[in-house]
């Protein structure tokens, strides 16, 4: 517990608590309008993320910052430079008209 200063109130320093994560969810990265991937497994302290050319990739959930209808919001600065490079090339080898 934190004191709060010069108010004397006790108060407890919570971890945001983010909705529920399903497998299916899409994933992006903070900021970007594409997603990056796909969630195929989700555990207590991660989630493992489908990225393409990449494969099944293991995301930390200290670095999801949101999630909201169906789509899980990821802050790459959190993750490993192995990581931000595979959600970066994710989608480098598409063809577009």
């Amino acid at each position: 517990m934190q004191r709060a200063r010069g108010h004397g109130i006790m108060r407890t320093m919570a971890k945001k608590r983010l909705p529920p994560i399903e497998v299916g969810f899409q994933a992006y990265a903070k900021g970007s309008e594409e997603e990056f991937g796909a969630v195929r497994q989700v555990r207590p302290q991660d989630i493992v993320i489908y990225i393409e050319d990449a494969g099944d990739t293991i995301v930390p959930l200290s670095a999801v910052t949101e999630v909201i209808e169906g789509k899980v919001i990821v802050d790459t600065q959190r993750l490993d430079e192995a990581v931000r490079r595979a959600i970066a090339s994710a989608h480098r080898d598409e063809d577009f008209p």
